[in-house]
């Protein structure tokens, strides 16, 4: 008897349907073809001893298990279900008559309870948008399934639950999703805020600035001035997540199997923060079976590289292509897979070895041969790429003694939410979404100068010996100034304040 059933694969954050056709005839042994891996050929023992521990019968006749298009190799375990069901209704153990409208997918122990997988969210929307009537997934996973609108998602403990639900004996209840309580009411809740954070308020409106056009930002400071602090409450400030974001941003989180367990749609902006050791790979993705990296895993966010020149500097020069293109494709011989990255890059580094070049009290020990070889570390097509840098001091004890709370995080986003309206409608249809995004043309367009500005650019670049990209940069800044401030035209305050933010490239270049 030939029995088909459905399933998922996953190929980058996509999902592909898998066709999984059971066939079984007099003979013996099982044959599972169609470019299984070994996770797939183990299914079998999975399989075997979960039926065995639920009551259902082995087959003891030929069975032959194809899973389709046979040119895409099946990776992991979540085929362990769909497989133990189309064995079981071409043995005639449970009903075929509803297993051909559902996707299927979960991993099975070996008493026949069903253990998350990755990737529910890309597959259900998969399967939605090619007319499965539902899908069914491991308890664990059917919350981010249910996110899908227009698809019935129901979330089994087990294989035996699987089965009364298709025999009609004992149906599972589908589970839902109230997306107004689920994600638009969580969206802006933190557990940190900006008001936090005493002094600082240069910093705090480079942040502010950076938040509001996407722009990079470096913070360069010694030991104890709070970058880590602030860096860490830059999402409290970025605008909401939009559903579409949410939903990229969730799928992302999926197949890495980031989401969590009952965890239904990311409401947050992600910030991720690797530690310094972290390999290219890690970063940037890739793998024997690839994987989203850290910069993927941040996209709709924020990447935080805490003490930057501490990383190894291949593992940096791999960000640059990301940061251009926003997105990451990883190559390999038969196919390639593309993982969006557009991420607002926040990195801090101190000016120097010890720690204390420009802090204001503690006399820095470091030669300056060992404060160019540190700063060296970060390469210049690099720098350039960091919209931003600024200067972070200490905080004088006068300030952090202060009763009165600082600005909340509210606020700022308030200013920042106003100036990203300015750029939705400023870039409608475009593809681009914030003043960091602009390319060439775009720049040529929207940040023209009167004559006053661009005599104060031209001479700050000659000055500063700044490169073409940095000059586009600070127009970007520039035009990011002029849309917090609610200037329709780029004036030469904004310009002037834009170049303030392009003081460690005149710093650098003075030591040279």
């Amino acid at each position: 008897m030939l029995v088909k059933c459905y399933s998922s694969a996953l190929i980058g954050i996509e999902a592909i349907t898998i066709t999984i056709e059971v066939n079984v005839s007099p003979g013996v042994q099982t044959y599972i073809v169609g470019l299984p891996d070994n996770a797939v050929r183990e299914s079998q023992q999975r399989i075997f001893s979960a039926f065995e521990n639920n009551g259902f019968r082995v087959p003891a006749q030929k069975t032959v298990i194809n899973m389709a298009p046979a040119d895409i190799k099946k990776e992991g375990s979540l085929y362990d279900l769909p497989i133990a069901l189309g064995i079981l209704a071409a043995t005639g153990q449970m009903s075929e008559a509803e297993i051909d409208s559902c996707i299927t997918m979960g991993e099975l122990s070996l008493d026949g309870n069903l253990k998350p997988i990755a990737g529910a969210l890309p597959m259900a929307v998969k399967a939605r948008n090619e007319g499965f009537r539902a899908v069914i997934v491991p308890c664990e996973n059917a919350r981010e399934a249910a996110v899908v609108e227009g698809l019935t998602v129901y979330g089994a403990h087990c294989l035996r639950d699987v089965v009364d639900h298709f025999d009609g004996t004992r149906r599972m209840e589908a589970v839902t999703v109230d997306m107004n309580k689920e994600f638009y009411d969580d969206a802006c809740r933190y557990d940190i805020d900006f008001s936090d954070v005493k002094g600082q308020q240069i910093t705090k409106r480079a942040l502010e600035i950076a938040a509001a056009g996407g722009h990079n930002i470096l913070m360069i400071g010694p030991p104890g001035a709070g970058k880590t602090m602030l860096a860490r409450r830059i999402p409290t400030i970025m605008p909401p997540l939009t559903l579409d974001e949410a939903l990229e941003t969730t799928k992302i989180h999926s197949v890495a199997g980031k989401t969590g367990s009952g965890c239904g749609l990311m409401t947050r902006r992600p910030f991720r923060s690797p530690h310094h050791t972290i390999s290219n790979v890690a970063l940037v993705g890739g793998g024997t079976n690839p994987q989203p990296g850290e910069i993927s895993l941040s996209h709709n966010g924020v990447l935080f590289l805490d003490e930057m020149p501490e990383y190894n500097r291949s593992v940096l020069e791999v960000m640059r292509q990301p940061l251009e293109d926003g997105v990451i494709t990883i190559s390999r011989a038969r196919y390639s897979i593309e993982y969006p990255a557009r991420f607002m890059l926040v990195a801090s580094m101190n000016p120097c070895p010890c720690g204390y070049y420009t802090h204001p009290d503690k006399e820095c020990t470091c030669k300056i041969g060992d404060i160019k070889r540190y700063r060296s570390k970060i390469s210049g097509p690099l720098l350039d790429r960091i919209d931003i840098h600024i200067e972070v001091l200490p905080v004088k004890v006068s300030e952090l003694s202060q009763a009165a709370p600082a600005e909340p995080s509210s606020a700022i986003r308030a200013r920042v939410e106003a100036a990203r309206a300015i750029q939705t409608e400023r870039f409608k249809g475009t593809g681009v979404h914030t003043n960091a995004g602009m390319n060439s043309r775009m720049v040529e367009k929207y940040c023209t100068l009167d004559r006053e500005s661009r005599d104060l650019l031209n001479n700050a670049i000659e000055a500063m010996g700044l490169s073409a990209r940095a000059y586009h940069r600070i127009l970007k800044v520039a035009r990011t100034i002029a849309d917090i401030s609610g200037h329709k035209e780029i004036t030469a305050d904004h310009i002037a304040e834009a170049v303030q933010y392009r003081s460690y490239d005149q710093e650098a270049n003075a030591m040279l």
